[in-house]
């Protein structure tokens, strides 16, 4: 049976046409997230971006449609959006982010799946339902291991006086920031996990600095002692989704050991694994 497989993101989503576990066709749309978005927005995008893409074949399709934003109640609301716009299609599912890892990183084992992006979010995942899931709670009262959290221990720390003047002078003179510039995106900016995930790319150059490599370390063991230990399953392997994860795959894994934890998979997308786990 073929399906239309989806990845909703904040920036684009990622459909493909797959049958027996192979791609047929692949379709880049812009982001859908079903939270902030209305059944006008969600339905242009579909129709003017998606469908006109898509190949004869793709008719009648199921439909497997992952992304942020997926609460219970939009679930239910995206999912009847979808059946108007693919009426032969006679099976069609919504599911979180967060189910969208469990499925794609674990299949139908056990594990334990993660998403490291701006925020994070985890779940133990028993091979068939999310079983427990720490609450994120966002870059203030939690997202311990994101890309924001990482942002703002490191600006904070610049800031305060705490890393190297030198590396300090650096970052403020690459990014054009001062305190009372970076004060105001923090306290009074629309988006301040976007901003403080911005700074992750200096950070990333500069991770040979002894202190910029221990507050990495630091972030990252966060992650696993507030969010992954209360599970109780550190007997299961520990798996990641999100380019931030990838593009800090050896510090998760020095961090993991710290914690008593081995790493699993770490993909960038998990839509390949969707596409293994619905062949299936």
């Amino acid at each position: 049976m073929k399906s239309i497989i989806a990845d909703a993101g904040a920036t684009k989503t990622d459909w493909v046409l797959a049958e027996n576990g192979r791609i047929l066709a692949r379709v880049f749309t812009l982001g859908i997230n079903p939270f902030h978005e209305d059944e006008a927005a969600i339905t242009r995008i579909v129709t003017e971006e998606l469908l006109p893409n898509l190949p004869k074949e793709a008719e009648g399709a199921d439909i497997h449609f992952y992304g942020a934003g997926c609460t219970p109640e939009k679930c239910i609301s995206m999912e009847a959006i979808l059946h108007k716009l693919f009426p032969k299609s006679q099976h069609v599912t919504v599911l979180s982010d967060l189910w969208g890892a469990a499925h794609a990183l674990c299949l139908h084992e056990a594990g334990i799946a993660c998403i490291l992006g701006t925020g994070s979010n985890s779940c133990y995942y028993d091979g068939k339902q999310i079983v427990l899931n720490t609450p994120p709670l966002g870059y203030i009262l939690g997202d311990e291991g994101s890309g924001a959290v990482l942002g703002k221990l490191f600006v904070a720390d610049v800031l305060k006086g705490i890393m190297p003047q030198d590396l300090a002078k650096q970052f403020l003179s690459e990014s054009s920031l001062t305190k009372e510039v970076i004060l105001n995106h923090v306290y009074r900016g629309e988006l301040p996990s976007r901003f403080l995930a911005s700074v992750v790319p200096f950070i990333s150059k500069m991770r040979h600095v002894q202190e910029v490599h221990y507050l990495a370390i630091r972030n990252f063991r966060n992650f696993f002692s507030r969010n992954l230990k209360p599970y109780g399953h550190s007997d299961l392997p520990v798996n990641f989704i999100g380019g931030f994860a990838y593009g800090w795959s050896d510090e998760l894994h020095e961090a993991a050991e710290l914690e008593g934890f081995h790493i699993g998979n770490i993909e960038k997308s998990p839509i390949d694994g969707l596409v293994e786990f619905h062949s299936k």
